[in-house]
Formats: structure tokens, sequence, C-alpha cells
């Protein structure tokens, strides 16, 4: 039986705490190229051809040979190349191919004069500009050789990763399998979305954002649902969701009411590292390890919920699936223009909207209310105003520090 530590943690000693216990699944799967969009590289791409795969043209123009330009009198036409359609003729001497871009240049050309560089009389072409050795030439594997790494182990793909394996001719590829992730609420006041409610009832509107946030990040969802607050219920599904997972979520049960019944039953079937930061909202945030799987626990209020997932369970979700290199967007420097509450103690992550100036400054509003039940607060905003635990109330004109939002939070 694990002992809780009832300290505050900062962000920075929870993440590092997370991340240092934690390592990637190291499982993979092989996908074709069109299915792994999303997906994080298992190991790392070697090219299996050069780029490009021939010496070819890089403009519309003359493929020749120096020593028949020198004189600067026209010369005649022998034939032309296309891009797919080379020139397989005779080039006897004192002559040129027209070429145009991407075409296969003729053996022997040691440049290409572009077409703004010639004048063409009849079957003939004078050049205009000397030429220089393998200008406008793109030679063999100028860009990628055969054998390069073109890609690291967990790059995630997307649009800038998959047209380039796929120039590559690469048709599959290694990806690290999804992660499955185990969700659960906890609350007799939970109700269904849409379900009518009765006084003192709420719709269960944490479990759908996390729902939303874990499909973002490309996981393997198993929903458990609405646990009622019920001690053998909740060790049911903490023990279903522990055979089937790679890590457990859940939302509410890990503050200090008479019916929260998580922190108990995590110390019965597993081991809590912790579950309080020196955080605003989110402070009642627990993780863990169950015997199969790592837990992680968010408030049951709603912005406390979304604030701790995108601090903590988005980096741990980094981490769980190889991907390297990650980072929440760098923090920025920016006036208020509204005057921001605050109280000296925790690590303030209020809900802000910035924009840049023409001047090329960085100004920042508040987006209204800022309670962890007012959920409102995150549709107007574009970032975090991130306010350090000692400080207190901020002025309007004062210099704070923001966090943009990553795709996560951005639609």
């Amino acid at each position: 039986m694990a002992s809780i530590n009832s300290s505050l943690l900062t962000l920075e000693q929870a993440l590092e705490n997370m991340l240092s216990r934690t390592e990637p699944l190291g499982e993979s799967e092989t996908l074709a190229l069109a299915d792994a969009a999303g997906r994080i590289t298992a190991a790392a791409v070697f090219s299996p051809v050069n780029v490009p795969p021939f010496d070819n043209s890089a403009m519309d123009g003359y493929a020749v040979r120096l020593a028949d330009v020198t004189a600067g009198a026209p010369l005649p036409i022998a034939g032309k190349a296309f891009a797919g359609q080379p020139f397989a003729g005779d080039w006897p001497p004192g002559s040129v191919v027209r070429i145009m871009t991407g075409a296969p240049v003729p053996p022997g050309t040691e440049a290409v004069i572009m077409q703004e560089q010639a004048e063409l009389s009849g079957d003939r072409v004078r050049f205009t500009a000397p030429a220089k050795p393998g200008q406008n030439i793109r030679r063999i594997g100028d860009d990628i050789r055969l054998g390069d790494q073109v890609m690291s182990a967990g790059r995630a793909l997307g649009v800038a990763e998959l047209p380039l394996l796929a120039s590559l001719g690469i048709a599959e590829i290694g990806v690290v399998r999804r992660l499955r992730v185990a969700l659960f609420s906890t609350g007799d006041e939970l109700q269904p979305i849409g379900a009518p409610l009765a006084c003192g009832q709420i719709h269960d509107t944490n479990r759908f954002a996390v729902r939303l946030m874990l499909r973002q990040l490309g996981c393997e969802i198993i929903d458990l649902g609405i646990i009622a607050d019920d001690a053998q219920a909740l060790r049911d599904a903490f023990r279903q969701a522990d055979s089937r997972a790679d890590l457990v979520i859940s939302s509410g049960g890990v503050s200090v009411g008479e019916a929260d019944y998580t922190k108990t039953i995590l110390e019965e079937l597993g081991e809590i590292a912790f579950w309080k930061l020196a955080i605003k909202p989110g402070k009642p945030f627990a993780f863990g390890r169950l015997e199969h799987a790592w837990f992680c626990g968010l408030p049951g209020n709603p912005v406390s919920a979304a604030v701790t997932f995108y601090q903590l369970v988005q980096p741990l979700i980094a981490r769980l699936t190889g991907r390297v290199h990650w980072r929440l967007p760098a923090r920025l420097r920016a006036r208020t223009l509204t005057r921001l509450k605050k109280s000296p103690g925790r690590l303030d992550f209020q809900r802000g909207v910035f924009h840049t100036t023409p001047r090329g400054d960085i100004e920042v509003a508040g987006t209204g209310p800022q309670g962890s039940h007012v959920f409102s607060s995150f549709s107007a905003a574009n970032c975090f105003i991130v306010l350090p635990a000692e400080r207190d109330d901020v002025a309007v004109g004062e210099w704070v520090e923001i966090e943009p939002f990553n795709s996560l939070l951005l639609s």
C-alpha cells in the first residue's frame, strides 16, 4: 500500500516526475502510407533512392557542351528532351539539345543555358550569355542520397512528412501503435450529454472534452462512461481499465470530499506518485501507477480538467508514444490590456486572447471570469496568461508572460 505525499508540487516538479517514470511504448505496426497521417514513426527512415534519381535540367533551355558555345555562333538543335521523354538520338558535336525542366540531361552535357538567354532563328539558336560548368543542372542525389536518413524515430507524420516519403517510393511505414487510454468520470451528479437534468445534476462535459483531445492526439479510446460514487463500482472500473489500457484517465474524485474514493482505491490497487499541485486551476491532480497502466486523475471542475490535461497529460502522451522534440509553445512577453485578479500562492493559468500590434508588440486581454467552472473562458481564448505563484493583481499596462495555445485547443 502506497502512502500519499500531501505536499504541493510545482508544475515543473510534477511534469519531471511523470516523464522520468515513464518510457515510450516500444510496440509498433506497419501501415500503408495513406493510413499513417498523425501517427509517430517507430524507427528512423532511410532513403531507398537518390533524389533526384538522375542528372536533370533545372530550367527550360538548352543542354550544351562548353566547347560548342565558346565561339558565340548560332548552333543547330539536334533534338528535344522532355520530363519522362529523354533525348535518345545522336548528339553531333557543334549542336545543342532543347531541354525542359526535369528532363534527364543527355550524356556529355556540361551546362544548361536558360531559354531567356537564347535567341532562336529557325532551327538554330544563339546564346546571349556565357555558360558556366554545371549551371542549371541538378545532379543525381543533390537533394537526398541513397541511404541518407530522411526521418528520425518519434516523428509525427503529417503533410510535410508523408509526401516526402511518397516521393521516395516508400509505400509502407512502421509506426508506434496507438496508445490505449481508458476514460471514465465519477460522480452521482453527472448525466450524459443531452440527458434531462434533475435538481443538482450537471452534464458530463469533462469526459466529452477529454475524448475530443484524446482523439486529436491519436489515441485509441476505451470509454467506460460515468461511474457512480460507490467504492466497489469505482474499484471495478479501475480494474477493468487497468486490464485494457496503457493509460487510465478519470475525471473527478481526487479532491477531499467524503464521497471521493479515488485516492483510497488507488492506494489499494497501485501507487500514487502525487495528487496536489501548486497551480490554479488544477490543484487536485493525481498521477500514479496501477498494475499494468499509468493513471492520471483530473479535477472535476471543467477548466481545471482542461488545464491539467493540456499542461500534464498532453506531454505524458507525447512521451508514451515516443514523440521526440515535442514541446509546448514557447512563452512570450505581452502587455496586458485588462486588470487581472490574482492572489499569491499558486502558479495561475488565466485564459486570454492576444494579438500582435502593427509595431510588433504583443498585447493580451483576459477573457472574463476565470473561475474553474467557467468553461466559456476557453472559447474566446487563444493563450494562457501565466502568472507566477508569488505575484498578486496585475494592473492594466503591466508586462506578463503568455503561452499561446497549440492545435489541441485551437480549431
